[in-house]
């Protein structure tokens, strides 16, 4: 079978990703492209079309805006994007990431009697439209093109979520939220790789470890408070501001001594600060399943989360600390959080049982995506 992915894809099939959710996209074709199938990926970042080790093909998007950025979008570039769709002729058509341009894979794959599938992202793709905006579009201003695309999801994802052959979630939240809505959907968790996994581990020093977009919708101001309230615990930082909030808190952390900023690190590079640290500290308001949680359970550094709990994942095996959003518990658990041989021993043994991408996970996907097209395995 042929399947089709779409997206900032290519860096992320070569340790450079732009995110977490193109990064399971990447593992999932890798998986996919191991069993034989042919995987090819439409990328609107690349210069020039490629193949990689494992076979999967990268071709780029072409198109230009013709100097209006949003005129030629719309009358060249999406135009041009459906007739590069159209032309892979793939079996099943795969989305995911909050994006209006879905639509167009949707629209590609029913002109060709293809099968579509929708991979939810996060919560907030299955959360109502009060939790979005608290959430996300008030602390998240994107410009015209952000206003544009946020216009698009709210109109296109009720009908996706609907309409899609399949629909894929990260969790058992997930797919509670969305049966309450009559909507049917597969829990498929995220992706780990062995590869990556760092055996360095700092046990002489407390270090917690703070990993992802420096931006107000991703907590970065909580996390800007317990730096500041915690003046006797060393933090390190991985990632990059945005936004003026986070540009703002950024410079601040500057000015104190208890914190190492690290900027923009490589995906490998990333892992080996988290295995040298005492637990992964998390202040996000919203997520879906962070891969980062994923790759602190496989070094055997627990996780420290303010508000998220994926699924009740963390409170289920007893992989980290909750705090439910009360600062003073997350600032105790700096105190009293567990990261010995037997927390790592438990937290390897969850992520190889549930996460890792190993031959009988990667069957499993190819099972699942054969039984969509009733293809014989």
């Amino acid at each position: 079978m042929k399947i089709c992915f779409w997206g900032d894809i290519g860096r992320a099939l070569t340790d450079n990703t732009s995110g977490g959710g193109e990064l399971q996209i990447a593992l999932l074709a890798k998986a996919l492209s191991r069993c034989g199938n042919e995987v090819v990926i439409l990328d609107y970042q690349t210069s020039e079309d490629f193949v990689t080790e494992d076979g999967i093909k990268v071709v780029k998007i072409n198109g230009k805006n013709n100097g209006i950025p949003i005129i030629g979008t719309f009358f060249n570039i999406l135009p041009q994007f459906y007739r590069t769709l159209l032309e892979q002729e793939a079996d099943i058509y795969y989305s995911r990431i909050r994006d209006f341009r879905h639509i167009i894979v949707y629209w590609a794959a029913r002109k060709l009697k293809a099968k579509f599938v929708l991979g939810i992202a996060s919560d907030l793709d299955v959360l109502n439209f009060i939790m979005r905006l608290k959430h996300h579009y008030l602390v998240n201003y994107t410009g015209l093109w952000g206003i544009i695309n946020g216009i698009g999801i709210e109109l296109v994802y009720p009908f996706l979520t609907r309409k899609s052959d399949m629909v894929l979630v990260q969790h058992e939240g997930q797919r509670k939220i969305l049966s309450k809505k009559g909507i049917k959907s597969t829990i498929f968790p995220n992706l780990f790789s062995l590869e990556k996994v760092s055996s360095t581990h700092n046990k002489n020093s407390k270090v917690f470890i703070h990993v992802g977009e420096l931006q107000k919708r991703k907590g970065f101001v909580e996390f800007f408070n317990v730096v500041r309230k915690a003046p006797g615990h060393f933090f390190k930082v991985v990632g990059q501001p945005s936004g003026r909030s986070g540009f703002l808190f950024y410079e601040e952390l500057k000015s104190l001594k208890n914190v190492k900023l690290l900027g923009r690190l490589s995906h490998t590079q990333t892992i080996k600060e988290i295995a040298d640290s005492t637990a992964l500290l998390s202040t996000s308001p919203m997520e879906g399943f962070p891969n980062i949680f994923i790759e602190s359970w496989a070094c055997g550094v627990p996780v420290i989360s303010l508000y998220v709990d994926p699924g009740g994942t963390i409170e289920k095996n007893d992989l980290g600390v909750v705090a439910h959003g009360k600062m003073d518990m997350l600032l105790n658990a700096l105190n009293t959080v567990s990261s010995d041989d037997e927390f790592k021993s438990r937290s390897q043994a969850y992520v190889e049982n549930n996460h890792v991408l190993n031959s009988k996970r990667i069957q499993e996907i190819d099972g699942l995506f054969k039984r969509l097209l009733d293809v014989p395995q």
